[in-house]
């Protein structure tokens, strides 16, 4: 069964400890000064945002069906069956169309690298494939965080609408929207508010990745064939420089 997140925002108390937890697990910078940026990053996956004391969580929703990875050319990104949305950097040739396609503006690339990669929240992929929470679910001390099957955190969300419908927007964002996604969402305020799009197609993702590629300039296909080349060629140069070099070696006396 699929997992998933679910983020309650009448729960959270902005301690920033799914930033902490996030950043630690991933290898990523954390101090004082980047817990005050109010916006994810190649180095900040996630970020809670606070409107007086009303609080939202940024991060990749995941999607069920993600444009990024319909639009990727090498497969660098993929969803997996179990929820997260993946990214491997040593297939990715820069292209950046992941970028323009997420209706959600996520993934984000490492302008200051020498050999960059385009860098986002990957849900703990390695930690749900073990059978554990998110770095982030496991951190939050008030539950505003929860991790398990998506069916049954979308059954929770709304039981909990249900239960108080004067505490919550009458919607679970992350249910429909772009035909869904593993993160789910509940305020107390417009999402609106936090930047969340209301526009949103309850489509799935090949559609939308159809309108991107409309706005793209026919030469680009060939441009990202050639980049594709050029990869291969790149790696395959690599790998005859490796063997001749161990050949080199092994006929050392």
């Amino acid at each position: 069964m699929s997992k998933g997140i679910l983020y309650d925002a009448t729960l959270c108390i902005d301690c920033k400890q799914c930033e902490q937890a996030c950043a630690t697990e991933n290898g990523l910078p954390y101090d004082d000064k980047i817990a005050e940026q109010d916006f994810t990053s190649a180095y900040k996956y996630t970020t809670v945002l606070a409107k007086g004391d009303k609080y939202m969580r940024r991060l990749c929703m995941n999607c069920d069906d993600p444009a990024c990875a319909s639009v990727c050319p090498v497969g660098a990104l993929k969803k997996t069956a179990l929820g997260p949305v993946t990214y491997d950097k040593h297939k990715c040739m820069g292209c950046r169309y992941c970028m323009a396609a997420c209706p959600f503006g996520v993934p984000k690339y490492q302008w200051d690298k020498a050999v960059p990669g385009v860098r986002k929240c990957i849900m703990c992929s390695s930690r749900v494939q073990e059978g554990k929470q998110t770095a982030c679910a496991e951190a939050c001390p008030t539950g505003a965080t929860k991790f398990g099957d998506r069916d049954e955190l979308l059954k929770e969300a709304r039981q909990r609408i249900q239960e108080n419908p004067d505490k919550y927007v009458h919607h679970v964002f992350g249910e429909t929207e772009v035909g869904g996604t593993s993160v789910l969402l509940l305020s107390s305020v417009d999402f609106t508010t936090f930047g969340y799009r209301d526009d949103l197609t309850q489509r799935a993702l090949p559609m939308y990745t159809f309108q991107v590629l409309q706005h793209i300039p026919q030469f680009i296909p060939v441009f990202g064939t050639l980049l594709g080349g050029i990869y291969w060629i790149t790696h395959r140069r690599e790998a005859v420089a490796e063997a001749e070099d161990n050949e080199k070696k092994g006929g050392v006396q």
